[in-house]
């Protein structure tokens, strides 16, 4: 079939031409408020007999939202319409939450209220703790959240009627509260140290640094830099439109799944290394590139389509310039070593290094392979004390408000389907079947 362009009244549609029988048929278009146009296709099989093929849905909108807007050639991301350079400089992640999850931000009163429900709801039912013990000790913190995460709606099920709106509120505050708990117990457990319980007085990232690193015999005492570089690192993570694991929990809630299954789904789609896993992979290359010295032996090799080594966190899926979240996490780097009085740290001057051949080299630029927010955030995590194996754990901390956002936002959702992508079939066709004794 081909295409065209044409007017239909007030706005655009395209039409098809079958090729064979010169048959036209009109797909109208809708206009979002900003972004491209789409091409509304959820009537085209049953007037075509055809349906479209999209691997990885690359082209395919799969939902109308108002939650993230992404331009990537530009390096654009706003939250709700706010650019994310402001949020993070000038707002903190609970604050953030809100407006994620709310459409607005809060007022002075709002934002109380709303830090005051998802302080308490920070403990865990104690039976929980138990849970944890039959996990082995050399579990990955992932599968421990991921499995515990899901195990939730068996010890909170008195708030899981999905279309009451304050049910739904109750279960979202739940799990941004608990996440950090768990996260926590899960490392805690690893090292077969006591479990820290929060604390009421603390804001979200300190009393999660202080469950983290706290032990019985000692005060700890919160640093308010390491927890505000904390802070933004989960706001830059917080959503990120219709990636990989918002899909999954997206595709998990339309079949009316409660919430604590869907975030554990979403959990388990960013575990994958293509997905969550890109800070660690990072870290791992300025280990292997070891100095500032050798950054153009190891550029060179990242050019040579023979060479199996790759520059990690640089390029992205949608940014087709800088990644506005590493400008962000850059500026935090250096805040963050000054403070702790790291001078001339190795890793940070390699990731400057490698930054600046990005921005200036030809063949980065010519490819637009900018560094992205994986690029720094792993340098911070580690000044932090956070081991690579808790990375994409801080990845799914900040991102669970996203999931819970765009959960919420498709049961609201009046056209809201249960997900249910098709197939271009080129398996056997239809044959007999074979006894055994005959094959």
């Amino acid at each position: 079939m081909n295409k065209k362009n044409t007017e239909s009244g007030s706005g655009n549609s395209y039409t098809l031409i079958d090729n064979k029988t010169n048959k036209k048929y009109e797909l109208p278009t809708q206009d979002g408020t900003d972004g491209p146009s789409v091409i509304d296709i959820r009537k085209i099989y049953a007037e075509t007999g055809c349906f479209t093929f999209d691997p990885g849905f690359t082209s395919t909108a799969s939902c109308d939202s108002k939650i993230t807007y992404i331009d990537g050639e530009a390096g654009i991301l706003r939250y709700r319409g706010y650019p994310i350079q402001e949020l993070a400089e000038k707002s903190d992640y609970l604050e953030v939450c809100y407006l994620l999850l709310h459409g607005e931000l809060p007022n002075a009163t709002e934002k109380d209220e709303f830090v005051h429900n998802i302080t308490y709801h920070t403990m865990l039912d104690e039976r929980i703790l138990f849970f944890f013990r039959g996990f082995p000790r050399a579990a990955h913190p992932m599968a421990v959240i991921c499995g515990t995460v899901g195990a939730l709606s068996a010890f909170y099920h008195d708030n899981l009627d999905i279309y009451d709106p304050r049910q739904r509120m109750i279960a979202s505050h739940r799990l941004i509260a608990k996440l950090p708990t768990i996260a926590a117990m899960a490392y805690k457990y690893s090292l077969g140290q006591p479990f820290i319980y929060p604390r009421n007085e603390l804001s979200y990232c300190a009393n999660f640094l202080r469950m983290m690193f706290a032990v019985p015999c000692e005060d700890y005492k919160s640093n308010p830099v390491l927890a505000r570089a904390l802070d933004k690192i989960f706001i830059l993570h917080a959503d990120h439109e219709q990636n990989a694991s918002t899909s999954t929990v997206r595709l998990a809630g339309s079949t009316g799944a409660n919430p604590f299954a869907c975030v554990s789904a979403g959990i388990a789609s960013l575990w994958g290394p293509a997905h969550g896993g890109a800070n660690e992979a990072v870290l791992n290359m300025l280990h292997e590139i070891g100095s500032k010295d050798r950054v153009p032996e190891f550029v060179k090799r990242a050019k040579d389509k023979n060479d199996p080594f790759r520059l990690m966190g640089f390029g992205h899926r949608v940014y087709k310039n800088y990644d506005p979240r590493a400008a962000v996490l850059r500026s935090s780097a250096h805040e963050v070593l000054e403070d702790l009085g790291v001078k001339n740290e190795p890793l940070l001057e390699l990731a400057i290094e490698l930054e600046r051949i990005a921005l200036e080299d030809d063949y980065f630029v010519e490819k637009k392979l900018f560094p992205n927010v994986d690029f720094y955030s792993g340098i911070i995590l580690k000044a932090l004390g956070i081991p690579t194996s808790m990375f994409t754990v801080m990845f799914a901390l900040g991102r669970t408000v996203g999931w819970i956002a765009q959960w919420n936002e498709m049961i609201a959702d009046p056209e809201q389907k249960i997900g249910r992508p098709r197939q271009l079939y080129s398996g056997a066709t239809e044959r007999a079947f074979v006894p055994i004794e005959k094959r």
